[in-house]
């Protein structure tokens, strides 16, 4: 059986959990390299173009709509469960499927505790270290820098270390809940990216309070503004040294912006729905690992 999770350019932190957590939690021998199995882990991945003749494992994932929804009826798909209600509206399963994201299982793995330094962290989505400047905008507002393409051990540490966290990064947020550091939903500024924090949210009767971010490159008012990627060549340009007084202006913008957000009430799940919905998801997840 195959770990299959999404590798881009710019190495994420949310995808990147599954090498931190299944590790952790399933049998050394459970992963091979056997492509006609494949275990579709953490992230929005429940994507059409997975070849008809494999088997597909889905724990804790989630639909994103980055492609039309996968017909998971045709016999191929063993659906452990997924991430929340909305993802198994689209599918057309049975809510009782409607559990989680995957990097629930966090709970399971024991962290040694740290002390709160930060009064505030900043991680943006990790589309957002190619288009923004969001680096510099921390440096500007005195917030902590979390980058999302460190290492997952140095990420959950940053989390650790934070009083409160503002998440672009969806996985930051969900992560941020299970350590109970309260955190503070950023809109995503490419609305692709949006629509999966309600589907997290709901999993946990979570009434989701999100803030706009100010963006802080001609590149991200673009995308903001079109929804495009941004990552073109001439979108590329826009990062040179021909745009840089525009884009200096707009660090500082998104800086005060930024520093605005930090004086919203942060938000946590229920501390006891939170333990139900961790337990019943590594109820499921032994039952089919043992299985």
């Amino acid at each position: 059986m195959k770990l299959t999770y999404y590798k881009g350019e710019i190495q994420n932190f949310g995808d990147e959990l599954n090498t931190y957590i299944w590790p952790h939690l399933l049998r050394p021998d459970f992963f091979d390299d056997n492509s006609q199995e494949l275990f579709i882990g953490i992230g929005s991945i429940l994507y059409d173009w997975y070849p008809r003749s494999t088997r597909k494992i889905v724990v804790g994932s989630g639909y994103a709509g980055y492609t039309p929804p996968p017909d998971v009826h045709d016999g191929t798909w063993d659906i452990v469960f997924v991430r929340g209600p909305r993802t198994a509206k689209i599918l057309g399963i049975g809510a009782e499927k409607a559990v989680c994201d995957g990097a629930i299982l966090l709970t399971q793995i024991p962290l040694p505790p740290r002390d709160r330094k930060h009064p505030v962290s900043f991680m943006p989505h990790a589309d957002s270290l190619a288009r923004g400047f969001w680096r510099e905008v921390c440096r500007l507002a005195d917030i902590n820098f979390i980058n999302p393409a460190w290492p997952v051990e140095r990420i959950l540490k940053e989390i650790q270390v934070s009083q409160t966290i503002v998440c672009e990064a969806m996985h930051g947020a969900i992560v941020a809940d299970i350590l109970r550091t309260p955190w503070i939903a950023a809109t995503p500024i490419h609305i692709s990216h949006r629509a999966k924090w309600l589907d997290w949210a709901d999993s946990l009767h979570i009434r989701l309070r999100s803030h706009s971010l100010f963006p802080s490159s001609i590149r991200e008012v673009w995308t903001s503004a079109s929804g495009a990627e941004g990552k073109g060549a001439k979108s590329r340009t826009l990062g040179g040294p021909i745009a840089a007084p525009v884009n200096r202006l707009l660090q500082y913008l998104a800086a005060h912006r930024l520093h605005k957000m930090t004086r919203q009430e942060p938000q946590l799940s229920d501390d006891g729905i939170l333990a139900n919905t961790a337990e019943r998801a590594w109820t499921l997840t032994r039952k089919f690992a043992s299985g």
